[in-house]
């Protein structure tokens, strides 16, 4: 989904420097009267024109925006509107965003300026939120004042959402072809439940993302009969395809735009130009299970009931579940009354899960070999099932290969298997042998094991610098690691890390090293419950990782018995 009408600047002159840009463009025809914008600007400036200008003499809508710049470089950035003839047609609506809101200057009879200034520029750093999201940002919305939804349409999230409704209504439209293929799908599904699941894994899987978006095409949605047909279609066409299956189902759904960056859409600041995605929200029937059903991604909406969200396009992200950046982010709910702005669910940690066990053994020269296996359920598992499936066979093992040595110099992957890769509806789980050399070392009589042998969660990102911008993961998760090392005959522990027990709001870690016989037990559970963290906890975040980090790199010590100890002499 995008907007193909809109004309931007050329940006910063090369180097760098804080230089103006002046783009002046053509009057607009509004009917019977005009719109001439200039644009002059350092940072990032662009003006919008809605999507009815290629269709009709008046467009639906104009907007000018403008922002701080995201980048290296500060800005000064101003954009100027200016409106003349029959102006009482016309209304608009100013949003600011992360900026103090100002009143515009008059320009000329019919015209006014809004400015931004002195902006800094949002700069890079590692685990930040969207740099749009944080900047400095101006617009100024323009909409013909009587209009089929009345006055004020596109000055609000309620009249958008009525303005998209319009565009797709008639879109959903069952054929008897469509008929016929929900009958097939649904025939051996005994639950309202299971026939929703039917339908959504045939549209996932069988209709090819492909974007065909000319002219009212960036947001208009083909037909679901064109799409059912041509068995392809982009974000848009998908959800209107299985909303129109859905409902010869007896199932109710609704188009959910949404931007795929968490953050670029704000409450405050309406406009359909900052979607770029369509997902669906699906009214679950009476009496559904949730969690326990795998249902992960439901929200209660007032009037609508219990919505489970869902993006038919993601090709690794099962039924039930969320893509990452969908999570806690803003999406528009579409309705044929209006429909309105919610916050997407944040998925908890316990279905965002890795769980790695290990049984190894180590050699009397430091070599360690032996099985591990992972389990995977949500991210984790859409994650690597992503990375799997676009690689070769032949290089399938190179990417796990390529995880391992991260941790382990010397390693070898001897055999893996992976289970699930096709099947989203089951926890991908991986199974391989492995050995690594020089893993123990040998030092003056001593025998040094780290006990975390593989997996690294602390983030020392965090202590490059001071930071300006909070922290934001990509998601909640919880992962867990349970290893068993068996150790020569003939050493005993001579020393063994602590324990640790640490947490923070958004974050928890612990982790337990013990001996039972030759046999080393370490487990650790680490765990995000919430994806962003503000800049006055971010000490207490760093000194979080700072503890996981030296926590990931202690060692077990080990001492070689006496012969009279081992032999229980004196």
């Amino acid at each position: 989904m995008k907007n193909p009408w809109f004309c931007k600047s050329p940006g910063r002159a090369q180097g760098g420097n804080a230089q103006s840009v002046a783009l002046p463009l053509p009057p607009i025809r509004l009917g019977r009267g005009r719109l001439v914008a200039c644009l002059a600007l350092a940072g990032l400036a662009s003006l919008f024109v809605g999507p009815a200008s290629l269709q009709a003499n008046t467009p639906d809508w104009l907007r000018a925006e403008a922002q701080s710049p995201v980048g290296k470089y500060p800005g000064d950035t101003s954009a100027v509107v200016l409106l003349d003839e029959q102006i009482t047609i016309w209304e608009y609506d100013v949003f600011w965003v992360n900026h103090d809101a100002d009143k515009p200057q008059a320009v000329g009879q019919n015209g006014w300026a809004w400015e931004l200034s002195d902006l800094p520029a949002v700069e890079s750093e590692p685990l930040m939120p969207a740099g749009r999201s944080l900047a400095g940002r101006l617009g100024v919305t323009y909409y013909p004042r009587h209009t089929e939804a009345g006055a004020g349409s596109f000055g609000s999230w309620p009249a958008i959402a009525g303005w998209y409704a319009r565009l797709a209504a008639e879109r959903r439209q069952a054929t008897p072809e469509i008929r016929q293929k929900v009958t097939e799908l649904t025939a051996s599904a005994p639950t309202p439940m299971d026939k929703i699941r039917a339908l959504a894994a045939f549209v996932q899987s069988d209709i090819r993302y492909v974007a065909i978006e000319i002219g009212i095409g960036g947001y208009q949605p083909h037909s679901a009969a064109e799409v059912f047909t041509n068995r392809y279609g982009d974000c848009k066409d998908k959800a209107t395809l299985l909303a129109s299956m859905l409902a010869v189902a007896g199932v109710k759904s609704y188009y959910v735009l949404i931007n795929a960056t968490r953050g670029e859409v704000v409450q405050e600041a309406p406009s359909a130009l900052d979607f770029d995605h369509v997902i669906l929200a699906i009214q679950l029937p009476e009496g559904t299970g949730t969690a326990a059903s795998g249902l992960w991604a439901v929200q209660e909406i007032p009037k609508l009931g219990k919505l489970l969200f869902f993006d038919p396009t993601h090709a690794f992200v099962p039924f039930g579940f969320l893509p990452d950046s969908l999570q806690a982010n803003n999406g528009l709910i579409v309705t044929d009354e209006g429909g309105e702005l919610v916050r997407l669910p944040l998925l908890p940690a316990s279905a965002n899960r890795l769980l790695r066990t290990a049984k190894l053994s180590l050699t009397p020269n430091g070599t360690l070999y032996g099985t591990v296996t992972e389990v995977r359920w949500g991210a984790p598992a859409a994650e690597l099932r992503a990375r799997l499936l676009r690689a070769s066979q032949a290089d399938r093992q190179k990417v796990l290969e390529s995880f391992m040595g991260q941790f382990l110099g010397g390693s070898l992957l001897q055999q893996a298997t992976v289970g699930n890769l096709d099947r989203l509806d089951g926890p991908l789980t991986l199974q391989y042998t492995l050995t690594a050399t020089d893993y123990g070392k040998l030092s003056g009589g001593l025998f040094l094991v780290r006990p975390r042998v593989m997996g690294s969660k602390g983030e020392n990102l965090l202590d490059a610098k001071e930071r300006k911008y909070p922290v934001e993961f990509p998601t909640s998760t919880s992962q867990g690691d349970v290893f068993e090392i068996t150790l020569p005959d003939g050493y005993t522990a001579d020393e063994l890390p602590d324990p640790v027990e640490i947490k923070t709001g958004a974050t928890s870690y612990k982790s337990k090293a013990v001996m039972d016989g030759n046999v080393l037990h370490y487990t650790r559970l680490y765990q995000i419950t919430e994806v962003r963290v503000p800049t006055e906890q971010l000490k207490e975040l760093t000194q979080f990782y700072r503890q996981v980090g030296a926590d990931e790199r202690s060692t077990a010590v080990f001492k070689k018995q006496s012969k009279e100890t081992a032999s229980g002499g004196k």
